[in-house]
């Protein structure tokens, strides 16, 4: 997983070694999953697991359209909503009517929401790629959220939709009450669509579905309808994102308009974007990051959206290719044995990087509680934010910073330049 660009080489051309590391970092990911609420067993970590795990895969979701087809949805969320009232729908029919479905099956529900409402809106949607699609996504998206508040008879208005899981028959003596149960399905679920989902880009449309989103008249020439394409990538997106909405509805016990509105959008998009969309474990970096950064910045800041942005420019001006791709160009590096000329520098970059983040960090807080007079308490050390003190600090942090992290970066492109001209004199670097 870790070594798979979801455009390029044949597994019939990988050595038997590296078929095993695939194997073993999936196996070691399951492994993980099960073991991690036995050594971190707090009712918050395991809510801040199943999050996490939900998160994953939305984004993984959101990915089929933005890296395997190109396609920019502002209005993803659609599905993701769609999938949990689906979801609440089925758990309350369930137990009305007294039907034998048990709660591990709710998902597949959801995710048949997601898939029917894509079926239905998504030949329309999917005929032109590009900016006409992104905008016909968020007039869609914003259409289906206000709709959420006007049909009260389904989405429930302004309060949802409201189920109890454990009203559901039990399976295997399992009740779902306690969010440990609760987990261990999100964790299952998280590890049959993660399969799913890479499967899917191994297949002819996944491969298909990267020719059209490089060269769509290319694919148009070699007898492929590119319109088709997308619209199967569509529905397959829809699909899972579905899935991932019914997770959401069967940990909180409720689906609202709030699934369904531009934050949610908003929220996958960063996650995606800031993972990588070249490779397929780069989501699943990003919503890790992101559903860790909203959980812990949510009771520490209340302007914690602008550091999301931030970090979003960030990613978008200096790692193009998000995290994952940050990782993966140093992979040559490290087979020719020259990573370890670069790290120096690394390390010599490190304190003037973070003197410049505290400053920004000082600065933005310092104007977001200047009317409160709240002190700001930056690594145990306490600033007012209406003392002239506080405000010579934070320029001097930022200014400072910033001109001798700029000297220092220097210093690590000419390491890297250095350490890639040997890699690629040894043939691991193009």
């Amino acid at each position: 997983m870790t070594t798979t660009k979801t455009s390029t080489s044949k597994i019939a051309d990988k050595p038997a070694g590296d078929g095993l590391r695939f194997y073993g970092v999936w196996l070691i990911g399951i492994a993980a999953l099960i073991v991690l609420p036995i050594v971190f067993s707090s009712g918050g970590s395991l809510t801040s697991f199943s999050l996490i795990g939900i998160a994953i895969v939305f984004a993984l979701s959101y990915n089929i359209l933005l890296g395997q087809t190109g396609l920019l949805s502002f209005g993803h969320a659609v599905h993701y909503g769609l999938g949990g009232f689906a979801a609440c729908h089925m758990m309350n029919a369930v137990v009305s009517h007294g039907w034998p479905i048990p709660l591990p099956f709710i998902p597949l529900f959801g995710g048949l929401g997601g898939l029917v409402f894509a079926i239905i809106i998504g030949w329309v949607m999917t005929k032109r790629a590009g900016t006409v699609f992104a905008m016909i996504s968020l007039g869609i998206g914003e259409l289906v959220a206000s709709s959420s508040l006007i049909l009260r008879s389904v989405f429930g208005g302004e309060s949802g939709i409201t189920t109890d899981r454990t009203a559901l028959p039990k399976m295997f003596g399992w009740s779902f009450g306690p969010q440990l149960q609760v987990y261990y399905l999100i964790a299952f679920w998280l590890v049959l669509s993660a399969i799913a989902m890479y499967a899917l880009t191994r297949t002819p449309l996944g491969r298909i579905s990267n020719a059209v989103r490089d060269n769509p008249e290319r694919v148009q020439f070699i007898g492929y309808d590119p319109h088709v394409v997308r619209y199967l990538a569509f529905c397959f997106a829809g699909f899972f994102a579905g899935v991932a909405g019914s997770l959401a509805a069967i940990n909180f016990e409720i689906a609202n308009s709030a699934y369904l509105g531009a934050i949610q959008s908003g929220l996958v998009l960063f996650s995606t974007f800031i993972g990588g969309t070249a490779y397929f474990f780069g989501p699943i970096l990003g919503a890790i990051l992101v559903t860790y950064l909203q959980l812990g910045l949510t009771s520490v800041t209340s302007v914690w959206q602008l550091y999301f942005g931030i970090i979003f420019i960030g990613i978008v001006m200096f790692s193009p290719g998000g995290i994952a791709g940050l990782v993966m160009m140093h992979r040559p590096l490290v087979r020719a044995g020259t990573l370890w000329t670069v790290i120096p520098s690394y390390l010599v970059a490190v304190v003037p990087t973070v003197a410049l983040a505290c400053g920004i960090i000082l600065t933005i807080e310092t104007i977001a509680r200047y009317s409160g007079g709240e002190v700001i308490n930056l690594f145990g050390i306490g600033f007012k934010p209406t003392s002239p003190v506080t405000w010579v600090a934070a320029a001097v942090l930022v200014i400072g910073g910033a001109f001798v992290a700029r000297l220092t970066w220097r210093r690590i492109a000419d390491a890297w330049d250095r350490a890639a001209t040997v890699a690629r004199d040894r043939g691991y670097l193009a």
